[in-house]
């Protein structure tokens, strides 16, 4: 299964189309880190995180992770973790997991740079939004779109960004 994003406001999955937001500075397909632009391309797509508290455990067919106090995402280009989940307890770079907003209360992480190459962007993910407000570079769905889109997908599902 492909998931397509097409342009700036759409997500095709089935028969389905999402309404969704991506990066304030539109797609890229030279993505660089902090340009606020959603990287165009094919991606596998990789884990759930979810707050458990918030949404209980989602019922889905891909890995998944429950979302604890100190987990993060490392977003510095210099670092060795660049790229990759870390504990947020020891680094001064990264986007964090578990917020006061609604924004993470489920993330689904995407291979974009998968080879870690610096500064090609990091912290690629499908999370919430309330408002379609543009993103840092994340694709964004309501709620209800985001539990539809757990149920189609499986380990097997890409996503398309053009």
């Amino acid at each position: 299964m492909i998931i397509h994003v097409k342009n700036k406001g759409k997500l095709i999955v089935d028969d389905f189309y999402l309404k969704c937001c991506v990066g304030k500075n539109g797609l890229n397909a030279n993505k660089k880190e902090g340009d606020y632009t959603t990287p165009k391309g094919v991606f596998k797509i990789e884990s759930l995180y979810f707050r458990k508290d918030r949404v209980g455990i989602p019922r889905c067919k891909i890995r998944k992770k429950s979302i604890k106090k100190n987990m993060g995402w490392c977003d510095d280009p210099n670092d060795k973790k660049y790229n990759e989940e870390i504990s947020i307890l020891k680094k001064k770079t990264k986007e964090k997991f578990y917020r006061k907003d609604h924004k993470y209360d489920y993330i689904i992480t995407i291979n974009h740079n998968h080879k870690k190459i610096p500064d090609k962007g990091s912290a690629i993910f499908i999370h919430l939004t309330d408002n379609y407000e543009v993103t840092a570079g994340c694709i964004a769905l309501k709620k209800k779109d985001f539990e539809i889109l757990l149920n189609l997908i499986d380990h097997k599902t890409k996503i398309k960004i053009t």
